[in-house]
């Protein structure tokens, strides 16, 4: 196939489909907004499924580095109710599916993978248009332009190239994470510390629906935490995140009679409490064939946290460029094979993220095993 490929979006999805089509000799050029790989923060652990994260990562030839990121221990899992009660406590023993990574790190090995230049930074998109016959134009925040006749938008929750295929925009999701960071937690919050674990945790109330605590142990001691609250956007709103001490008091307030060792993960913060508005596509989202054109991970199917974007964004990524591959004279047939696969995966997952599962569920999925967020 001798047809450029333009990626809007280096994230995980974007790059892994990048690394497949340059494994398969096809051209492919990645427009990312940020200014460099570090120019912002890229969040914390991953759980890299092995029924599509991690064949994603083997069809980029990328199965190595990905076990040197692998983080032992870290699949271990806590659960506790409001009272500090452990009702499921598992050990990582090895035989997990799902290891865990940090974002980062495996973003890294992914732009390590790619020639030099193949990621443009500082192209931010600020629009793109059907030209017809296939090609699209897309225009970036200086002003200039280029025309491609085949497009991937890779580029999230707010995508510039999603408006080419549908007209559907993320809506508030009825809930919201307040994140927080605790550090060096072993020696300066042992009593958060111990509650955490070895991995992933998670502490409810079995009587209010969407109110719970999680939280992954990440590397040198830090405990990232996130607050889940089912809120309106208007409630959210009048906290003034930027008073660190009335934010904290105020989303503390709403966990009331917890057992303190929980709590900590919110009172004791050693960084301001920060709000994730979450948003999602409607579920089931999909489009008709527009020639030239289509979109993996966020930007095809948003949908709340719970474990399975990211790992959903490589296999998309993967199986696009497989695709893509398996067809070089065909390009209309690579799209249609790939979102005929997307359309029924995609929608099963945002349906099942889409669920406000009860207490005594969440118990039973991790018992059962099931490492879900």
């Amino acid at each position: 196939m001798t047809t450029p490929v333009t990626i809007i979006g280096a994230g995980l999805g974007g790059l892994i489909l990048a690394r497949v089509l340059h494994i398969h000799g096809i051209p492919v050029t990645v427009h990312e907004a940020e200014a460099s790989p570090m120019a912002r923060a890229q969040g914390g652990l991953l759980d890299i499924h092995d029924d599509s994260g991690q064949p994603a990562l083997e069809a980029a030839r990328l199965t190595d580095e990905f076990r040197g990121l692998v983080l032992e221990g870290h699949q271990a899992v806590r659960i506790l109710d409001c009272n500090g009660t452990v009702l499921v406590d598992k050990a990582d023993d090895g035989t997990g599916g799902r290891p865990e990574v940090l974002r980062g790190e495996l973003r890294r090995i992914l732009l390590d993978s790619l020639p030099g230049g193949t990621v443009r930074w500082g192209h931010k998109v600020s629009g793109a248009r059907t030209l017809g016959d296939g090609h699209h134009e897309v225009t970036f925040g200086d002003g200039t332009t280029l025309v491609t006749s085949l497009l991937v938008g890779a580029d999230g929750a707010w995508s510039r190239v999603r408006p080419l295929l549908s007209d559907a925009t993320p809506e508030y999701a009825g809930r919201s994470f307040v994140e927080t960071y605790l550090y060096d937690a072993d020696t300066r919050h042992p009593a958060a510390a111990k509650a955490v674990g070895a991995g992933f945790f998670g502490a409810f109330d079995p009587a209010v629906r969407g109110r719970w605590i999680g939280a992954h142990r990440e590397t040198e001691g830090t405990l990232h935490a996130y607050v889940a609250l089912s809120e309106s956007q208007d409630w959210f709103a009048g906290i003034d995140f930027t008073d660190r001490a009335a934010a904290t008091a105020r989303i503390a307030q709403e966990f009331d009679g917890w057992a303190p060792e929980l709590t900590a993960l919110i009172t004791d913060s050693d960084t301001a409490p920060a709000l994730r508005l979450l948003h999602a596509l409607p579920v089931g989202h999909r489009w008709d064939r527009v020639p030239g054109v289509t979109l993996v991970g966020d930007a095809a199917h948003l949908s709340a946290p719970d474990g399975n974007g990211a790992n959903l964004a490589l296999q998309d990524g993967a199986e696009l460029g497989e695709a893509l591959a398996a067809h070089p004279d065909d390009i209309e047939a690579a799209l249609s094979e790939y979102e005929r696969a997307l359309f029924p995966r995609s929608a099963a997952f945002s349906a099942e993220a889409a669920e406000d599962l009860a207490f005594q569920e969440l118990v039973d999925l991790f018992n059962q095993g099931e490492q879900t967020r």
